[in-house]
C-alpha cells in the first residue's frame, strides 16, 4: 500500500499560501482573488475544480486505454456554480465538467461501455459528488454530445 497523499500549506503573506506536494514536486502558491487576496495563485475553488477535472480526465483516458483506444488530446473545462447558503455563507453549489475527446466518436471502439463506467475510476470526482452535485458532459472532437448531463450547460461561462 502506498503512503497516504499529503500537502503541506505554509502561509507566506495574508492569503498567499505555498503548497508543498513533496520534495520531487514543484512548489505552488494559492491565493484568494481581490479584494480579499492578491490573485497571485489559484483560489481554493479553482484548486477543487482542477482536482475534479484532472481526475475525471485521467479516469476517461484510463477507461479508453483499457480498450487500447487513443482519444488524445483530451481537453477538460470545469466551472462552479457559486452561491450563498441559508446562513449567507458563500458555497460551491454545483460543479460542472465538460470533457472533450481529441478524436471523433466514430474512431473509438467500446465507447458506450467506457462512458458508462469511467466516472467510477475517478476517486476525487466520486468523493466530491457525495456532497456537491457534479454534472459531467463528454463531447467528441466534432462537438457531438456523447454523455449528456441534463442540468449542465454545454460550455463554461467566460
Amino acid at each position: 500500500m502506498s503512503e497516504a497523499p499529503f500537502v503541506v500549506l505554509q502561509q507566506e503573506q495574508d492569503y498567499v499560501f505555498s503548497l508543498h506536494f513533496g520534495a520531487d514536486k514543484p512548489l505552488w502558491n494559492a491565493d484568494e482573488d481581490p479584494p480579499l487576496g492578491t490573485g497571485r495563485g489559484p483560489t481554493p475553488v479553482q484548486l477543487l475544480l482542477a482536482a475534479v477535472g484532472n481526475c475525471l480526465s485521467d479516469a476517461l483516458l484510463f477507461a479508453l486505454r483499457k480498450f487500447k483506444q487513443t482519444p488524445e488530446p483530451i481537453q477538460t473545462r470545469t466551472w462552479a456554480d457559486m452561491g450563498r447558503n441559508s446562513q449567507g455563507r458563500m458555497r460551491v453549489l454545483a460543479l460542472h465538467v465538460t470533457l472533450k475527446l481529441g478524436v471523433p466518436a466514430a474512431q473509438l471502439q467500446h465507447l458506450d461501455r467506457v462512458l458508462d463506467q469511467f466516472e467510477d475510476f475517478c476517486t476525487v470526482g466520486a468523493s466530491v459528488a457525495q456532497g456537491i452535485p457534479l454534472h459531467i458532459t463528454v463531447l467528441d472532437a466534432l462537438e457531438q454530445r456523447l454523455k449528456p448531463s441534463p442540468a449542465a450547460p454545454l460550455v463554461a461561462p467566460h
